[in-house]
This record gives structure tokens, sequence and C-alpha cells, in this order.
């Protein structure tokens, strides 16, 4: 059954949307076959302009895509459902191909450390998690918000609160998108809702890190990251040597000073109230160019909707379908799918609004996108949440039957 499900996700991707949730009921089906399938070259070229195709788990193409992008360190710690990262470049052994530094701290703590140290230097640093160890990295998170330092950080999550679940959640919106960390900071995060993103917004997140010199969160969840679909990888980036760093970074990264210029200081410590006050202002100024053009987002059939869905990750996959059910049976329904949550598409949801009849927020989780959804409507058309949460996934019948329910009446 497993085979036939990523075979079926192998020749059209679009059925994932449902077979997700089938592999979510054939855990040793799916583990034989993951072992069936070890040892075998699932790749191939369609043509010379594309990349090498690979059937992959989407923790393994955030690592393969890692060491292409000539990411520097990885520092991380093992935690399900994202453990594949760390033990997928284990194995590759980046060292011998890039000269990739990977090591296992020994705590999440020690990761995040590590994370800021490398950063400060100018190297291209990711280390990856699951919902507990990500709570542990936030101390590190704002310290490296508050120096301004770039790196990318992937939350794979897992059913909480506490150590709650192995199964796939999207509850930690709110830690995410409103800081989980103190201070007024923000993370730039980027919602993948295919394991071809996984492997691509590790490239988009090296990018914006460094435009903005700030953290960037990928913020995917159990479900993308062990469901397997074919990927297309880009060519091997060169890892930056000590020269271009320079170049690049000289005025920030502590890479030793030069007589041309003062020391180049790395802290989140202002002592000096008027100081800190100005170094926020800025970094506020900074978080506003990200809203101003830094948003992306994806629309399904909103150009006739009366009704819409707004849903990111692996809901986005599903309500996908949902809305393709309804439109069967003559509702107009479409989809806005944030790609960024922050910033959140604030403007492009509150432009669709005036043709609008309600809104429902699909969500892995009790309800927190839909606040963002309900400031970016301002009140002016009716907005409800359906989801499941506590590792839970909704299908899309499940999530079509809710939509009726609640603006229908059926």
């Amino acid at each position: 059954m497993a085979r036939a499900i990523i075979l079926l996700i192998w020749h059209n991707p679009m059925h994932v949307s449902v077979a997700p949730i089938a592999l979510s009921y054939v855990p040793t089906a799916l583990s034989q076959y993951i072992k069936l399938i070890k040892g075998h070259n699932y790749q191939t070229k369609k043509n010379k302009d594309m990349g090498e195709l690979k059937l992959m788990k989407g923790n393994e193409a955030i690592a393969e895509a890692a060491i292409r992008e000539g990411v520097d360190a990885y520092f991380g710690y093992p935690i399900t459902p994202q453990s594949e990262v760390l033990e997928y470049l284990m194995a590759e052994q980046p060292e011998k191909r890039t000269g990739m530094v990977v090591l296992q701290a020994e705590s999440e703590l020690a990761a995040i450390n590590m994370v800021y140290g490398a950063a400060a230097v100018g190297k291209k640093v990711l280390t990856t998690s699951s919902s507990p160890g990500i709570s542990l990295y936030q101390e590190g998170i704002s310290y490296i918000a508050g120096a301004e330092l770039p790196c990318v950080i992937a939350n794979v999550v897992r059913g909480g609160p506490g150590l709650g679940t192995i199964q796939p959640s999207q509850a930690d919106y709110f830690q995410t998108v409103k800081g989980g960390g103190h201070g007024d900071y923000k993370l730039f995060t980027l919602a993948p809702s295919s394991v071809q993103e996984m492997a691509d917004f590790v490239s988009l997140g090296f990018e914006i890190a460094f435009k903005y010199r700030t953290p960037v969160m990928i913020l995917s969840d159990g479900m993308i990251g062990q469901m397997m679909e074919k990927v297309e990888l880009k060519e091997q980036k060169p890892r930056w040597t000590d020269e271009e760093i320079k170049k690049m970074h000289d005025k920030w990264a502590t890479i030793g000073k030069t007589p041309d210029r003062e020391r180049n200081i790395i802290t989140s410590l202002n002592l000096d109230s008027a100081i800190q006050e100005k170094h926020n202002h800025k970094l506020q100024a900074k978080f506003r160019k990200m809203e101003a053009e830094e948003v992306r987002y994806e629309l399904f059939n909103t150009d006739d909707a009366e009704y819409l869905m707004v849903a990111y990750g692996s809901s986005a996959r599903i309500a996908q379908k949902s809305i393709a059910l309804a439109r069967a049976k003559g509702i107009k329904v479409g989809l806005l799918r944030p790609i960024t949550l922050f910033p959140f598409p604030e403007k492009p949801l509150a432009d669709l609004t005036p043709q609008l009849k309600g809104i429902l927020s699909v969500e892995l989780s009790a309800g927190q996108m839909i606040e963002d959804v309900k400031l970016a409507v301002q009140c002016k058309v009716r907005v409800e949440h359906y989801g499941r949460f506590g590792g839970m996934i909704h299908s899309p019948e499940e999530v079509l039957t809710a939509f009726e329910q609640t603006f229908i009446g059926k």
C-alpha cells in the first residue's frame, strides 16, 4: 500500500493532498518500503535544462539542499519528526563534498548558540529541530535577532503542548510569527507545502537572511518532513571563501580588525537605553521593509470565489482538494495560501474581502493564524476556523463538511 502511494505521488504530485493521510495509517508498510528502496538510485533528468531529480523525504530534501547551497555549518540535536535531517547529513559526509561542518551538539541550547557563533563570522549556518527543541532555542533566537545575525532555522512541527506527540501539527504559529523569545523582534517565516519547497526555501531563506541580516524560519510540519515526493535539486554552489566573506560582510562580521576600520562587535546588549531604543527603531524599520517588499502567497480559484479558505503548509495541500470538491458541487470557493507567515499577506486578503461571504481558516491547530486573517479583513466579512490538533490530520472531505456546516447550513 505504501509503495503504491509513493509511486502515485512520484507520477502525479497533485495526489499528495490525500496521500499523506493514507500514509499516516500505514507506518509499518511505509517503513518497510523505505528500507526496500534504500540503495536504489531513484533519480533521472528529463532534459538538459532541468536539475537532478530525486525521490526524497522533506527532511532529506532540506539537508541535501543545504549541502548544495554551500552552507558552511549545520548544528542540531535529534528530535522526531526531523531527525532525518541530521542523519542524512551524517551519512552524506558533506565535509568531503564541500567542507561543510556537521555537528550533533550536546543539546538544543548548545546548538543555537553554535549557530550564533558561526553566523557572527559571516558563515552560512543552518539548524533544524521540532517543537519542544525550538522552544529551547528561543533565548538564542532572540539574541540572534537582536545582534542582527543571518541564519536559517527549520521547525518540523509536531503536536503539543509539552512533549505532546510526534505526529504533524501547525500549533507553533504563534511562537514563530509573534516572537517566541523576548523583546520586539520578528522572524521572517517561510511555510513550505511540498518537499520541493523544503529544498527551495533553503536557498531563499539564506537570500533573505543575508539581505536583511536576520534569522529566517522555515516552518514545516511532520507530514511534509516525512512524506516523499520527487524533488528537482539545484546545482552545487561553492562555499564562500574567506576573501568573499570579507568583501561582502566586512562592515559587520567579526573576521578580524583591519587597519582601515574599527572593530566589529557582535552583541545584543546595550545598557544605554537611548542607544537601545535607536537600535529597536532600526529593527522595526527592517521589519516594515520586509512587509512592503517580501510578501509571498498563492491564489487558487479566487477570481469568482464567493467564499475563501486560508491555509498554509500541509493544510493548504488538503484545502486545495477541498475547494475542488466544493466546486464540483457548484460552490464557488477559493484558496489563499500564505507562503510567508511573517510578513503575512494582509493586503491580498483584504483585496479579496469585498467579493466574499465568508472565510474559513484551515489549520492543524486550535486556531492561531485565524487571528491574522481577522486583522487583515478588519471585521468586514465573517471569519471562522476549522482544524484538528494534537497530531490529528483533517481530510479534504472533513474540511468541506466543516465549511458547508459553517457557511451553507448543511
